[in-house]
């Protein structure tokens, strides 16, 4: 290299850094986004995504979850970005996430165009039954590259699901309702995963309606007289106290099922779209249906957990 040639060198513009890779995702509504290939830090806003990275062995990688996120005990020690409806932008954006994580049932699209308009990815998840749940599940193993996980986690769900049909095949529904709220008294819709999660469990809502989430009337209740009442609730002997009280109440003492003790508690996982919520499902049927599963059966340590924590007085 010549003098003349030296300074021009040393002023040469330094080669540019080269982008880290990115791939290109579609997520459950059929948005197109564009996320970092190698996913190193995830915020999720909502309870049921949080139980469903954690159970894909990459909770370490999440970085931030909503003042909900309560399961598994991991979850209360991530940095909290607020409430679902209305979580925090500028907490989200301050946890540098390579991608976040909502669903259609809970998380507003403004929250999810916002988050767009800031230039963070965000995969939408949308599950309205419990094969749908699997599905999303193992389209979040693919996303996450936690595939190896995945795997065995999926084959496990879809083998308890068949057990359970095969079980159920012969089994009367018993006609339920489903209590998700008691005053007002409100129910579940036909076309949610929870009615869906029912009729895996060897139910049939007695509430058919397309609202997801429909104020029942009591009268109306009395007068088609389900067999059984099912509520959900992660305190069973707090669910006990309050339904006590419910018998002494106008409407709920006509219930048939209430009189009789014919009342199911199961796991609030039922309410959430994850992988737990086969626990819920197993309890729910061996409540309802106990002929069908033998004491000699071989019941999943946690089934038989979640069985334990089950009032069921027939």
């Amino acid at each position: 290299m010549t003098a003349a040639q030296a300074p021009r060198a040393r002023n040469s513009p330094a080669a540019p850094s080269p982008s880290p890779p990115v791939r290109a995702l579609t997520d459950e509504l059929g948005r197109k986004l564009d996320a970092p290939a190698e996913i190193r830090r995830i915020v999720s806003l909502a309870p049921n995504l949080t139980e469903t990275v954690f159970a894909l062995g990459a909770g370490d990688r999440l970085v931030g979850d909503t003042d909900y996120c309560d399961y598994p005990p991991d979850a209360n020690e991530k940095p909290r970005v607020g409430g679902p409806v209305n979580p925090s932008l500028e907490e989200i954006v301050s946890l540098t996430p390579d991608l976040v994580l909502a669903t259609k049932a809970i998380n507003r699209r403004e929250t999810v165009e916002a988050l767009a308009r800031l230039g963070l990815p965000v995969y939408v998840t949308d599950p309205t039954s419990v094969d749908g749940m699997i599905a999303s599940t193992e389209r979040l193993g693919d996303v996450l590259h936690a595939e190896k996980t995945a795997a065995p986690l999926i084959a496990s769900l879809r083998a308890r699901l068949a057990e359970l049909d095969r079980r159920l095949a012969d089994a009367q529904p018993r006609r339920v309702l489903f209590v998700v709220w008691t005053e007002p008294l409100i129910s579940v819709g036909r076309n949610t995963f929870i009615a869906d999660a029912l009729r895996r469990a060897g139910a049939r809502s007695v509430v058919e309606t397309s609202e997801d989430w429909p104020h029942v009337s009591l009268e109306e209740i009395v007068h088609v007289q389900p067999e059984f009442l099912i509520f959900a609730d992660a305190h069973p002997d707090q669910m006990r106290q309050e339904i006590a009280k419910l018998r002494e109440q106008p409407g709920w003492r006509d219930l048939d099922a209430l009189r009789q003790d014919k009342i199911v508690i199961v796991s609030d996982a039922i309410n959430r779209p994850a992988p737990r919520m086969l626990d819920a499902i197993e309890q729910m049927a061996r409540a309802l249906h106990p002929g069908a599963f033998p004491a000699s059966g071989g019941a999943s340590a946690a089934a038989r957990s979640a069985e334990e924590a089950c009032v069921c007085a027939r």
